[in-house]
């Protein structure tokens, strides 16, 4: 597996990096056998870096990936979890709960730290919060060895830039999920010349963009615009009469821009990661892609919003 720098912070990820929301059952019941397996699949395959939260399955991903990570030696791994959203309704940014999060973190994944800190989904609450509360207290988290990189995830630009215009200076990556996409590309074309001025790493989720590129049936609580799902029906039904899984291409396209440092995908069906590992070492369809991008264009960068109002 290829890999690329963080940022500014000498730590090597891999170009495709293995998300652990789904063993927390985020989106259907698993087994402790099938969370073991995805995990030491992942890591075996080169997909050393892990993401995970609290959130995941309100505790349940980073409990499974502590029991499936044992026995397996810290240094063949590397781990991320965020703090700050607990649930969809519970979110909290404070100081005090900054250190305890981190503890209880650590103590579910069985590990004395974390090479990735993440305050979670941070357009949930009041922005200031967070560069004048929450994330003193995670850089001195840092400054104790409990943490080796420290950033922030959300969805709105808006919420980025401002953020950004507090933290920049302060911060080693930022993740932003189904912005670099086949359908989206604002991720790179409209932040990402600011990280990399400051050499702030990179991180992307979502290449799939909640199932919206694969051929699986689109889950009811997907937001998308109802025109971007119809195009990327479409754009789904033109690479099958190719023979090609538009997933594959999903996939292919998010992990091959030089600028992010890793794509994060999860699963736990441990056939899927080895799928995904096989597709990375294929070329792309270029042809294809043009096709598939050209469907895009009329709803080229449509989202939704998340978050609260004045964050959007």
């Amino acid at each position: 597996m290829k890999k690329r720098i963080l940022g500014n912070t000498g730590i090597e990820l891999p170009i495709l990096s293995f998300g652990a929301s789904s063993l927390g059952a985020e989106f259907r019941s698993i087994t402790l056998e099938e969370a073991m397996l995805s995990t030491q699949t992942a890591i075996e395959l080169g997909m050393n870096f892990i993401d995970t939260s609290p959130f995941y399955g309100r505790g349940m991903s980073e409990i499974l990936l502590g029991i499936g990570l044992k026995g397996i030696p810290r240094e063949k791994y590397l781990l991320g979890s965020k703090l700050g959203r607990y649930s969809d309704i519970h979110f909290d940014f404070s100081a005090k709960r900054v250190a305890e999060s981190v503890h209880v973190s650590l103590k579910r994944l069985g590990t004395d730290y974390l090479d990735v800190l993440l305050l979670h989904d941070v357009e949930f609450v009041p922005l200031e919060q967070i560069w004048q509360e929450t994330l003193p207290a995670v850089l001195e988290l840092k400054k104790q060895g409990k943490v080796r990189a420290v950033g922030f995830s959300c969805y709105p630009l808006k919420t980025f830039n401002t953020v950004l215009d507090h933290v920049e200076d302060h911060i080693d990556c930022v993740l932003s999920y189904n912005r670099y996409t086949l359908q989206n590309t604002t991720y790179v074309d409209e932040l990402l010349p600011r990280l990399i001025a400051k050499k702030i790493g990179a991180i992307n989720a979502g290449p799939f963009s909640a199932r919206l590129l694969t051929n699986s049936e689109l889950p009811a609580w997907l937001k998308e615009p109802e025109p971007v799902k119809a195009a990327a029906r479409a754009a789904a039904k033109l690479c099958a009469d190719r023979g090609v899984d538009i997933a594959q291409l999903a996939l292919q396209f998010s992990c091959e821009n030089p600028c992010l440092t890793t794509t994060i995908a999860g699963s736990a069906n441990p056939a899927n990661i080895r799928k995904w590992s096989e597709w990375l070492e294929e070329p792309i369809d270029r042809e294809l892609l043009a096709e598939v991008l050209a469907l895009f264009v009329p709803v080229k960068n449509l989202g939704h919003l998340e978050g609260l109002p004045e964050n959007n």
